[in-house]
């Protein structure tokens, strides 16, 4: 899934390639991806983009005199393809993991694709972000300027949860998923079941500084990498995520893994868990 770092370097991506120039045609090409009817995908025809924001994993095309925005959110599998010369012949629907089209004026344009038969990617039309319902509940962006340790501390106050489960937690901090938060939990040298409750200042202090120092590091490695290059920087840069039975890069431990029914962490036994492998979510302890 594209979390903060990747959908960054898509907005800084989009915005290169983008601003300036119209929408020709925006197709929608699979049954589930637009969430919205008003407006139409038509409305966006004729339209000069001003800018590309993100929020959390959203990312928000926007366009001149008010008109409409075009939100998506690429979820688990999906992905932006750009296409320096769209094909002439128009796609099927409905066939293949093709979710929509957008034409520019120029014959460029980009496509949005998912794989897989967990159809979740999703794409507004709307006036405002807020609309989007995901968008509304969102927490804070962990890279904004008045994101600091204060404001940290008090997001986590009076929390009672897992600090895996709490990182994952787009409302209560946007934008990191599954694979950020295993890398952060690494960095803070923190189990990934230990408790928020059970948090130090000083444990804050360190969390807080591994928030932001593995976002900032990744987001400067995607920068200025093409659309099509930015899934392998993103593996190429993890240290424990999707390394099971490798070693660990800081004490050369071996990298385990909790599976669980639709996903799974990746974690150093000594460098988290005091040693302590957990081998099995279901049985064993949460370590504090």
């Amino acid at each position: 899934m594209p979390e903060l770092p990747e959908v960054e370097a898509l907005r800084g991506f989009l915005q290169e390639h983008l601003v300036g120039r119209e929408f020709a045609r925006v197709l929608p090409l699979a049954v589930s991806v637009l969430k919205t009817y008003d407006p139409a995908p038509t409305a966006l025809e004729g339209r000069t983009v001003t800018a590309v924001h993100r929020h959390g994993k959203f990312l928000d095309v926007v366009t001149a005199d008010g008109g409409p925005r075009l939100v998506f959110h690429l979820a688990r599998a999906g992905w932006l393809r750009w296409l320096d010369s769209v094909p002439a012949t128009p796609p099927r629907p409905g066939k293949g993991p093709l979710a929509l089209r957008a034409v520019l004026d120029d014959g460029q344009g980009f496509d949005l694709t998912e794989a897989g038969t967990q159809k979740r990617l999703a794409v507004h039309l709307v006036h405002d972000p807020g609309e989007v319902p995901g968008v509304a509940r969102l927490g804070p962006d962990p890279l904004a300027d008045d994101f600091d340790e204060a404001r940290f501390t008090e997001l986590l106050r009076g929390e009672r949860r897992q600090l895996k489960g709490a990182l994952r937690d787009q409302g209560l901090i946007a934008g990191v998923g599954n694979a950020y938060s295993d890398e952060i939990l690494h960095a803070a040298r923190m189990s990934p079941f230990k408790l928020t409750d059970t948090l130090t200042p000083e444990d804050t202090h360190r969390l807080y500084e591994a928030l932001r120092t593995t976002l900032l590091e990744a987001v400067e490695r995607s920068r200025g990498v093409a659309a099509g290059r930015l899934k392998a920087e993103k593996k190429s840069g993890m240290r424990v995520h999707g390394r099971t039975g490798e070693p660990c890069p800081v004490c050369g431990d071996t990298v385990r893994e909790v599976a669980f029914s639709d996903s799974s962490l990746q974690y150093c036994p000594t460098c988290q868990t005091g040693g302590r492998p957990l081998a099995d979510r279901r049985l064993s302890r949460l370590l504090k």
